[in-house]
């Protein structure tokens, strides 16, 4: 068993939104989904999806909380380790459809589990949550599908850094 560190960050303009979350290889994706619930304070009623994404962030398959059809990856029914392997892996995990939040999430650092800790675990915590959808003002775009992080609408240092945090 290897321990994975991601950093998890919510696509809200003017604000760094973020949590680092350590968590065992060999944990499911709802484990994941259920940890970041938990680290943003989300509602555990709403659906929610990954998505792969390549460097540039663009949306591939889907690994959704329910099947939507027989061909459907499950979050139950898959590892972390067996969709992910290397820093730098990232994901998209959208959040309650109805509202569409959007997490950027990477794969910052792979390392063995420390004596004694329990995983999942949020080591590191910045930003609050907007209280509100209708709190984001994002840039204009037609269709926020296409909406990537080096719009320039964060930091683009936000990934950096992983190391530095402590709980």
């Amino acid at each position: 068993m290897t321990i994975y560190g991601f950093r998890v960050i919510l696509d809200f303009k003017n604000a760094d939104i973020f949590r680092d979350i350590e968590i065992s290889s060999e944990d499911n994706f709802e484990d994941f989904h259920n940890s970041i619930v938990q680290a943003f304070a989300l509602d555990t009623g709403e659906m929610a999806s990954f998505y792969k994404s390549d460097e540039h962030w663009n949306q591939g398959e889907e690994i959704s909380l329910f099947p939507v059809d027989e061909k459907a990856f499950v979050m139950a029914d898959w590892n972390l380790e067996q969709m992910c392997s290397e820093k730098g892996d990232k994901f998209l995990y959208i959040f309650d459809f109805l509202n569409m939040w959007t997490f950027y999430v990477e794969l910052m650092e792979i390392t063995e589990p420390k004596a004694g800790e329990s995983y999942p675990a949020l080591i590191y915590s910045e930003g609050i949550m907007p209280g509100e959808r209708e709190d984001i003002q994002f840039e204009s775009h037609e269709d926020q599908s296409d909406y990537k992080p080096d719009d320039g609408l964060f930091d683009d240092d936000i990934f950096d850094g992983f190391d530095d945090f402590e709980q």
